[in-house]
Formats: C-alpha cells, sequence, structure tokens
C-alpha cells in the first residue's frame, strides 16, 4: 500500500488510477467535491476507451482513435529516419523484409502498410511505432543469428502494434497528467507536493504497466511467430544470447523484464504455442 503524501493539508491520500478509477483522500472539503466530480468523468471516460488486448485479453484504457495513433507513428518515423542511417546491406534487409512480412500477414492487421526499415546502430534493438513502423538496428544480428530468432523479434514489435501499445500509453499519460492537473488546481498544493504526486504516480503506475506491455508482447510475439511458420523455442534463444551479450539499450531499463526472466517465461509458454507452429507447415 502507498504511504499518504505530506505536503498541503488538502490532500492527506493517495491517488490511484485503474479499471476501478479509485480515488482516496482524507481531507472532506471543498477539494473533495471537485475530486469527486472529476473522478466521475473520468471513470465514464475510462468505461467508454475500455478494449481488451489480442491474445491475453488484458482490459486496455485507449482514448486515440487508430488513426491519430498511426499519425503519430508516422511522424516519429520519419524523424527517426532523418536521425538515423537506413542500412546499406541490402541482404539483411530484405530478409528484415521477409520475416517482417511473414509474421505481420498472419497478425489481426494483416491488411495494413506495415514498414520494415533497418538501421545502421549497433545496439541490439528494434522498435514499433502505431501504423505498423517497425524499426530494427544491425546490432539485432548479434543476438538474432537466424531467421526464427529474427521472428522472434520482429513478431514481438508487431505485437506491440496490433495491441495498440503506443495508443495505451500515450491514454495513460494523458489521464495521468489531466489527474495530476485536477488535484493541484484543485487544491492550491505547492509545486512541491505537485512534484511529489507526479513521482509516486510514475513509480506506482508507470513502470510496472511497461513490464505487463513487454511481457504481453512476448507474448503475442510467440502466437504470430508460430503461426508464420517459425519455430518458437528460437524466442528463448534469442534472450539467452541478449543475456550473454549483456543488454541493450532500451529493453533494458528497469521499466522492463530482464533477458533471464523472458526466457523463462517464453519457455512456459511454449507447450501453448508448439502445437501451433506444427499445423503451420513450418518453415
Amino acid at each position: 500500500m502507498r504511504q499518504p503524501l505530506a505536503g498541503n493539508k488538502a490532500i492527506m491520500g493517495w491517488l490511484q488510477y485503474g479499471p476501478h478509477a479509485t480515488v482516496l483522500f482524507a481531507d472532506y472539503g471543498a477539494f473533495s467535491m471537485k475530486i469527486k466530480t472529476l473522478a466521475s468523468v473520468a471513470l465514464i471516460a475510462l468505461l467508454a476507451a475500455c478494449q481488451s488486448a489480442p491474445v491475453t485479453g488484458r482490459n486496455q484504457l485507449i482514448l486515440l482513435s487508430d488513426g491519430e495513433a498511426a499519425q503519430m507513428g508516422a511522424d516519429a518515423f520519419k524523424q527517426i529516419s532523418a536521425d538515423l542511417p537506413e542500412s546499406r546491406d541490402r541482404r539483411l534487409r530484405a530478409l528484415v523484409e521477409r520475416v517482417g512480412g511473414d509474421v505481420a500477414s498472419v497478425s489481426s492487421l494483416a491488411g495494413l502498410d506495415w514498414q520494415f526499415k533497418l538501421f545502421e546502430d549497433d545496439t541490439p534493438n528494434a522498435f514499433a511505432l502505431p501504423g505498423g513502423f517497425i524499426g530494427v538496428h544491425t546490432g539485432l544480428f548479434k543476438v538474432a543469428t537466424t531467421d526464427a530468432q529474427l521472428a522472434a523479434v520482429l513478431g514481438h514489435e508487431v505485437g506491440h502494434v496490433i495491441a495498440r501499445h503506443s495508443a495505451e500509453s500515450v491514454s495513460r499519460q494523458v489521464m495521468l497528467g489531466t489527474g495530476l492537473q485536477a488535484v493541484t488546481q484543485a487544491s492550491g498544493a505547492s509545486d512541491g507536493t505537485a512534484q511529489l504526486l507526479a513521482t509516486a504516480a510514475t513509480l506506482g503506475i508507470i513502470l510496472p504497466f511497461g513490464r505487463n506491455q513487454e511481457s504481453e508482447a512476448d507474448r503475442i510475439g510467440l502466437d504470430l511467430m508460430a503461426r508464420a511458420g517459425y519455430d518458437p523455442r528460437a524466442a528463448v534463444q534469442v534472450w539467452e544470447n541478449m543475456e550473454a551479450e549483456g543488454g541493450g539499450t532500451l529493453e533494458f531499463l528497469s521499466t522492463h523484464p530482464n533477458p533471464g526472466r523472458r526466457a523463462r517465461e517464453i519457455s512456459a509458454v511454449l507447450p501453448e504455442v508448439m502445437p501451433i507452429y506444427e499445423r503451420s507447415g513450418r518453415r
């Protein structure tokens, strides 16, 4: 349980966002009335925007439309493409496009105009943006040494897209920012207290949620690569290779499961996806 935040006397409690939109406060003055009104509005928005993630069925809060998210993804991908040089290795570029196309073709968004681009960067990493924009670093081939291992990574990234994780993250940040602003304005809280609220919200909401998204993308990716005919056991090998490599950027921030844990979680799911792979005709 979170400890109450010390500061302005009107803010003696804690604020928890989630499926039940629970708001608890110890001071029941005008401040409490304002918060109750805001919480009611937020609850309506939460219910209206509630969706379910593919494969896992996890409840999601998504406020952005597909079109809005896709435009954000296109803008971000354009900026990244301007900052990072595209690889000149035609063989690897063709490999990324082929394997990525295989995985995307069995997803629920098979008709999307998927773009798989290989960037010249030595870090073992890949990323996904809404709208079907997938970027791969050349350094990824240090840990993804086979087509199936590459399919595991690209399946994970495609999983982020079809589960709308970027739109979900933005939606939660919007709700978080709106709530913090409302609390600050309604209470007349000092900058220091507002900062404490922001810190508590970040640690209590954003970090665990990032881990859930990553694990979910792993699970969706296993399903996709199996359907596309790539051996899901290769996903375990990727994370074992990543652990041996010493880790890469982004995937090893505190918001993400470590490679060893991911390998174990993937191994536990293999009995569920191997039959899909066996029926796929393999590659």
